[in-house]
């Protein structure tokens, strides 16, 4: 699922500090509003971490931040405005992994934002802390089959999209889970985007995500901005 988390967006929070000035004034001169009209235009999800798996979802684009000034120096989702607390959401995704023993997900950790090196090591141990043995350590992408994997008891494949990720050997490299952009509003772009991307995947030696999604330009957002993704964009 495509911003996984952004089922939990939550319009009383801040805007996320990767958020252009534009986006920061128009919130500061609208508040609520703006925030309400924000969320139907971030919000990419319509379940929680629990709904989404028992719907079939394995894969979870992850993006995970600061929030300015944070006494408690916590991490949280984010995707323009800040979602669930991350170790919550780790552990949701925990228990249905604890009640379904041959079940494996793929974690990418994909947009880091207003991290330090603090906040990494952080992550990491809330990663060994939760999910412990679960965790496949990183070989070759070959490698892994689900035969594999059920015999070591692993569940859980983290993807990690920091040079931190060289440095622990639960993390897989973000370069082992490319994931190609077609940034258009244009189905058909998209379309013959994603088939020449699978050709060019199969060279790679690597997992791989084609990404069926359109994605707003600013227009697109001023001309549907009370409507939201999903009428605007998704549908079609």
């Amino acid at each position: 699922s495509h911003d996984s988390f952004s089922f939990y967006i939550d319009e009383a929070s801040p805007v996320g500090p990767e958020q252009p000035e534009t986006v920061q004034n128009f919130v500061s001169v609208f508040g609520t509003v703006a925030k309400k009209l924000m969320r139907k235009w971030l919000a990419t999800q319509t379940m929680n971490f629990s709904g989404q798996l028992g719907a079939g979802i394995r894969y979870f684009d992850l993006r995970i931040s600061t929030k300015p000034r944070d006494p408690d120096n916590e991490l949280y989702f984010a995707h323009g405005l800040f979602s669930a607390k991350v170790n919550e959401g780790l552990e949701e995704i925990n228990a249905f992994l604890t009640d379904h023993h041959k079940e494996v997900v793929f974690l990418d950790f994909n947009h880091f934002y207003g991290m330090q090196k603090y906040h990494h090591e952080k992550l990491v141990q809330m990663l060994k802390d939760i999910y412990g043995n679960k965790m496949c350590p990183a070989i070759f992408a070959q490698e892994v089959s689900l035969k594999y994997l059920w015999e070591k008891d692993y569940q859980v494949l983290v993807f990690y999209h920091s040079p931190v990720a060289l440095e622990v050997p639960f993390l897989w490299p973000g370069q082992m889970m490319p994931a190609p952009w077609a940034n258009t509003t244009d189905p058909e772009k998209l379309i013959q985007f994603l088939q020449a991307s699978i050709t060019e995947r199969r060279k790679k030696g690597s997992f791989f995500i084609s990404q069926v999604v359109l994605t707003p330009k600013a227009s697109t957002v001023v001309k549907g901005v009370a409507s939201g993704l999903r009428e605007t964009i998704t549908e079609r």
